[in-house]
């Protein structure tokens, strides 16, 4: 018994064709978006650790009045940074959802 190739259904194959090879997946968003978030991982390690600076930096002010501006900056930096990591994510996200929703089959 044969089967015949319906034109509704493209998945049915005959015994004579050749399946056809799936293409790789690239996944290019993928390292994308990993490269990104470590990009903000690094600027806020590197934010967070180049704020140790010496009392003498800040003129008339004693040294725990400085070390605690420096502490509430360096909080508000990397406040920042998260709200804009955040900020990256969801368009990203809106992005990649677009992107799918434009590359998805009409049936």
């Amino acid at each position: 018994m044969t089967t015949h190739k319906q034109w509704n259904n493209p998945t049915t194959t005959t015994d004579t064709d050749t399946p056809a090879t799936p293409r790789k997946s690239r996944r290019i968003f993928l390292w994308v978006f990993l490269a990104i978030q470590a990009l903000f991982v690094v600027w806020i390690v590197t934010g967070s650790a180049g704020s140790s600076g010496t009392p003498s930096d800040c003129g008339t002010l004693d040294a725990q009045t400085c070390n605690d501006a420096e502490q509430a900056g360096t909080a508000i930096g990397v406040g920042i940074v998260i709200a804009l990591w955040a900020a990256t994510d969801i368009i990203l996200g809106i992005t990649y959802a677009v992107y799918r929703l434009a590359r998805r089959s009409r049936v």
